[in-house]
């Protein structure tokens, strides 16, 4: 447990030296061109694997089923958002979520969102966010094989955050990959209906995107809102007509 610590405590440390010679603010994307090729050998394992298996999922499964199944999936990753929550000092928020773990998993094995209606909030944190509020900057943007967009802190961040899934205490490695492989599944078949309102250049808009929301996640919702003072700015620099 003491060498899991450390080594918790190291890697925010490292990343920030790597971030600060790979990444600045003026280009988060340093690395443009081969996370293009990237992302499009990521499009046609998607187009002829993973959106294929996923509309069929979508067609033979009714929704109460497939809302089930997502509840499942997010009540797994309730210990890893407690730690966290812990980590960057929300005692509060961990108490909560460790709550919703428990009152979840004993109502419906995680398959409803019981704590939700009881009060128990749902709270969204990760060791990406934990070592960004400890101070490591999010570093170059990545996408990453498979996996889609990241970025050098939370790519480092993941095995940290694997290791806090309740599922890989499963001794039958057949049945944790099943697992994986039906989340993925889930998760791609809720993003169907988001992909009729993509329009011009998709990697930029999910690299912005995915920026964008790990920003906010970071700073808890408190950014400063640069579109408002962009148009502010113009409205002063605009003579009255």
């Amino acid at each position: 447990m003491f060498r899991y610590l450390a080594a918790v405590c190291i890697v925010p440390l490292t990343m920030m030296s790597v971030s600060s010679v790979v990444w600045s603010a003026e280009n988060p994307d340093p690395w443009e061109k081969t996370n293009r090729q990237i992302y499009h050998f990521n499009k046609r394992v998607d187009t002829y694997v993973l959106k294929p298996v996923a509309k069929g999922y979508r067609a033979v499964t009714p929704q109460v089923v497939d809302d089930s199944i997502s509840h499942f999936f997010n009540n797994l990753k309730e210990p890893l958002v407690a730690v966290n929550n812990g980590l960057q000092g929300k005692v509060a928020q961990a108490s909560n979520d460790v709550g919703r773990f428990v009152v979840n998993s004993v109502t419906s094995l995680g398959f409803a969102d019981v704590a939700q209606k009881i009060g128990l909030v749902k709270h969204d944190e990760d060791f990406g966010q934990t070592f960004g509020k400890w101070g490591a900057e999010s570093g170059a943007y990545i996408m990453l094989p498979f996996l889609g967009p990241s970025n050098v802190r939370d790519a480092l961040a993941k095995p940290f955050d694997a290791l806090l899934n309740p599922r890989n205490m499963l001794d039958d490695a057949a049945l944790n990959m099943g697992l994986v492989s039906l989340e993925i599944i889930d998760m791609r078949a809720d993003l169907i209906p988001v992909e009729r309102v993509l329009e011009g250049d998709e990697y930029l808009l999910w690299r912005d995107v995915y920026l964008q929301r790990r920003e906010f996640l970071v700073q808890d919702g408190k950014v400063k809102d640069t579109f408002m003072e962009d148009m502010d700015d113009e409205d002063i620099a605009s003579p009255a007509p």
